[in-house]
């Protein structure tokens, strides 16, 4: 009982931090329908932004700032002068994710030249190896840090999107385009801020994943993969699925990983795509989409 305990909470601070990446994949979906294949590499990029600052020897919150706010500033910047004019010469759904996956493999091709392609150990106020004992359970400093910032992160965002005026207007731009224009809303902007936050959210789940691993151009990979599985378990559609979803999966990771394998757990999250898309396509908190015309 007491390996289950451990599993699940070290689960629960790993499914937190997919549950950051998925809300970031489904915040841009429910605005826009667009699935950002460039979300993990704008990831890396702050990240490796902030590696750059803190080699300079800034304090790590003003790097960690500095670098959500370029990721929020690359993924607007990217909006407007690339996806923008696309939709205005109505470029398809199909061919706007092309984009992202285009940019994507242009922020790889940065990072390698700037960051290099050896991998390199992130510095971090939190330690990995640093344990606090609660009976026979341990939980480290860095998964106990993760899984706080997580939360609070997760909480902000909620109270932005339900008691704010810019949250009200990004509920109202992805429920309904064409009525949020006629009401006057500025939706360019709206939509905009929405990929700003989404990548701001992602690089501030990197910075807490790449202590934990070797920070390298390719470090995101696996985790945006993960909150991808995540985003379909939960909903594609739905903020608080994106949340559970991370969570559940992150948990079922680690039981697996413990009790079965680790070759299992790093296929785990393929096989839950594959089965939700399967039986229940919209996923656990998830609606079925319905365009209107």
């Amino acid at each position: 009982m007491d390996q289950v305990i451990q599993y699940t909470i070290s689960g629960l601070s790993t499914g937190s931090v997919y549950s950051l990446v998925a809300i970031g994949l489904v915040l841009i979906y429910r605005s826009t329908r667009i699935l950002n294949f460039a979300h993990g590499d704008i990831t890396t990029a702050g990240t490796f932004v902030a590696f750059a600052l803190l080699g300079h020897q800034l304090p790590f919150g003003i790097a960690a700032i500095l670098a959500i706010i370029f990721g929020a500033i690359l993924a607007m910047v990217f909006y407007f002068s690339i996806l923008v004019p696309a939709q205005r010469r109505d470029a398809t759904q199909l061919g706007q994710i092309i984009l992202t996956l285009g940019l994507g493999l242009i922020l790889q091709g940065g990072v390698l030249y700037f960051g290099g392609a050896e991998p390199q150990s992130f510095p971090f106020p939190l330690s990995e190896f640093k344990l606090y004992q609660v009976g026979t359970i341990s939980i480290s400093q860095l998964s106990l840090g993760t899984f706080g910032m997580s939360l609070i992160a997760s909480i902000l965002f909620y109270l932005l999107v339900q008691k704010t005026k810019i949250g009200l207007a990004m509920r109202a731009t992805s429920e309904n385009l064409p009525a949020a224009q006629t009401l006057g809303i500025p939706t360019r902007r709206v939509l905009a801020f929405s990929w700003g936050m989404a990548a701001g959210l992602g690089v501030l789940a990197g910075l807490f994943l790449a202590p934990a691993l070797l920070l390298d151009p390719f470090f995101m990979l696996e985790p945006f993969m993960k909150g991808f599985a995540a985003a379909i378990l939960g909903g594609l559609n739905s903020l608080p699925g994106a949340i559970i979803g991370g969570l559940i999966l992150g948990v079922a990771e680690a039981l697996a990983g413990g009790f079965v394998s680790m070759a299992f757990k790093n296929t785990l999250a393929f096989i839950i795509i594959i089965v939700v898309l399967l039986l229940r396509p919209e996923g656990l908190l998830g609606q079925e989409f319905k365009e209107r015309v």
